[in-house]
């Protein structure tokens, strides 16, 4: 799980194809201080596991799916990328709760500047719309942001100076993609609601029919 709370901004230093994808490299001084092997780092939002490290830098494996599915596949050496470490119980929850799993990507329609900070207008798969209310959270590239409004399939965030400097978004102009993950709470009460009751009479072959589909044997 993740917050939301850019720590970094990571540096690629190299895209080396493997058998399964690609193997990322990346520079990232500020938080390889404590990773080890096996670790979850989100990376523009997109969870991945630390393989091997050679501080600054880490190394990831991509899958073919995470390529297609992200901005991560049209990323270039010298891309800048955020990233945040993994949650642990004794961290404040400064944004809000991410699995790090991107569900779709958007499109940055207009970027406007007011005063040091800016305004966003990203366009998203209407059907992703469902989870997103005012005032709501969303993350685009791994940062938890507030949803200022919506209007058809446009989604307008407000970014502070704090966040255009600290974060890939200082650096992003129309057109450029981001990875997109919506609230995790709005899909847990969709899949509630729209579920088929079961039938609440407990089924006595329940433990045959388990052992017949090969559950439960040594």
């Amino acid at each position: 799980m993740f917050t939301g709370i850019v720590e970094s901004m990571g540096t690629l230093l190299q895209v080396n194809p493997n058998k399964k994808g690609k193997t990322f490299i990346i520079e990232a001084v500020k938080i390889t201080d404590d990773l080890v092997i096996g670790d979850s780092v989100a990376v523009n939002g997109v969870c991945l596991t630390v393989t091997k490290i050679e501080a600054p830098n880490f190394y990831l494996d991509l899958v073919p799916e995470t390529l297609k599915l992200s901005n991560l596949g049209d990323l270039k050496v010298d891309s800048k990328v955020n990233l945040e470490r993994a949650l642990t119980l004794s961290k404040r929850l400064g944004g809000h709760m991410l699995q790090g799993h991107v569900e779709t990507v958007g499109v940055i329609v207009d970027k406007v500047e007011i005063g040091d900070g800016a305004e966003l207008s990203i366009a998203i798969d209407p059907k992703f719309l469902k989870y997103c209310i005012p005032k709501g959270s969303i993350a685009f590239d791994g940062i938890s942001l507030t949803i200022a409004s919506l209007n058809d399939n446009f989604i307008k965030v407000a970014l502070i100076p704090h966040t255009l400097e600290n974060t890939n978004l200082g650096l992003k102009k129309t057109g450029d993609v981001l990875n997109v993950e919506t609230d995790i709470i709005g899909k847990y009460i969709e899949r509630l609601i729209t579920m088929e009751e079961f039938d609440e009479e407990f089924d006595p072959n329940i433990y045959s029919k388990l052992r017949s589909w090969g559950f439960g044997e040594t």
